[in-house]
This record gives C-alpha cells, sequence and structure tokens, in this order.
C-alpha cells in the first residue's frame, strides 16, 4: 500500500472552505480513478497547514494517477489559498482499534533515520511503540509512512477528541523518546491537528 500527501500552508480564513471542497468534490473524484483506496484530510485552523493523503494499492497506481489527480490538486490550492509540499510513501504499517468519529483529533510526528536502518525501525515501531500507544486513553489508530530512498517517516496516531489528545501529551512524549533511542531515529517534527475526513480504507498493517 502506497500513499501521497499534500501539505498544504492555506490561509486560516480559507480552512473551512477547503474542507469543504475535498469532501464534497474531491474525495469522490479520487474514487473514480482505479487504485485509489481512500482519502484523509487534517487541518489545523490555527496556523492553516492542512495535509490531505489519499491511499493507494500499487505505486503503478499511484504514479498513474498523477496526471489525473493534478488539476483536482490545483483546485484544491486555490480554495485553501496557499501552497503545497507533495511527496510519496509506503504505508508501513496501520493498527486500528475503534471507528474514527466527528471530533477526532491525530498528532502527527515527523522523523528520520539513514535508510539503511528504516526497516529496524519500522519493527520497533511495529512491536513497541504501537503496543504502548494502544494502551492510551482515547487512541482510536496509528498510521506509519516511510520513504525509503530518503530514510523518512511520519507516524499519525488518531484520537477520539482533542480532549483525549491533550491528556496524553506527557505520555506520547515519553514514548516518543523511548521509540527514538530503540530506532535510532531523529525526531524532526510534531504537530497536532483536527481529523475532518478520516477515509483513508486501508487494511490493518500492524
Amino acid at each position: 500500500m502506497f500513499a501521497r500527501s499534500t501539505t498544504i500552508q492555506a490561509r486560516p480564513s480559507a480552512v473551512e472552505a477547503g474542507i469543504e471542497y475535498v469532501r464534497d468534490e474531491v474525495l469522490p473524484g479520487l474514487r473514480a480513478i482505479p487504485g485509489c483506496v481512500g482519502l484523509s484530510l487534517m487541518v489545523d485552523r490555527t496556523t492553516g497547514r492542512s495535509i490531505a493523503t489519499s491511499s493507494w494499492d500499487s505505486l503503478d497506481a499511484m504514479d498513474a494517477s498523477k496526471y489525473r489527480v493534478a488539476p483536482v490538486r490545483d483546485k484544491a490550492l486555490a480554495m485553501f489559498g496557499g501552497s503545497a509540499q507533495i511527496q510519496d510513501w509506503e504505508i508501513a504499517g496501520l493498527h486500528r482499534v475503534r471507528r474514527v468519529s466527528e471530533g477526532a483529533c491525530v498528532r502527527a510526528t515527523w522523523v528520520k533515520t539513514d535508510p539503511s536502518r528504516l526497516e529496524s525501525a519500522v519493527e520497533v515501531y511495529k512491536s513497541a511503540t504501537l503496543p504502548a500507544m494502544e494502551q492510551l486513553d482515547g487512541f482510536c489508530s496509528a498510521s506509519l509512512l516511510v520513504n525509503r530512498r530518503s530514510g523518512r517517516a511520519v507516524s499519525c496516531t488518531c484520537y477520539a477528541s482533542e480532549a483525549a489528545m491533550r491528556a496524553c501529551r506527557e505520555q506520547s512524549a515519553s514514548l516518543r523518546v523511548d521509540a527514538a533511542r530503540q530506532a535510532g531515529v531523529e525526531a524532526l517534527d510534531v504537530r497536532e491537528f483536527e481529523l475532518p475526513l478520516a477515509h483513508l480504507r486501508v487494511p490493518e498493517m500492524a
């Protein structure tokens, strides 16, 4: 399974209109493209930073979609009123314990390591980090996206509510430190988002 993320630095005032466009126009359009599994959207209404991630059943399908996706993405950028950074990923892990409902939030952590150490870092994530995160109150799901050439990865942990995400910040920070030490990765950034759209439809990959 593979994913393409589009990180948009939007105008905060345009985020709501952007959400509506992605839900009403982008999601149905992507579903019509062969190989597309789904779409999620994370937003920070304060800063305007928003990340749309589409999932694909193969690398070939994701690559073949580029020309069909481009005009849809360009219109979404116009709605959000911002610039975009596009990244391609392999979905290395995904685990769900409950369905996401309205009000869900996500904590995303970006890391990097030497590409030769990435596979061992994925194993640490699956064998140690995921089971520990699952014990946190309000935990819904977690995913790990990796780029094997660059050695970069992003872990997204979904919680049932903003309150639940806030309540476990200290525990999550401790888990990040332990995971970084065990896996030999360097944390680059940690951000928190609302999750107005969660339709990735990726199967369990724990």
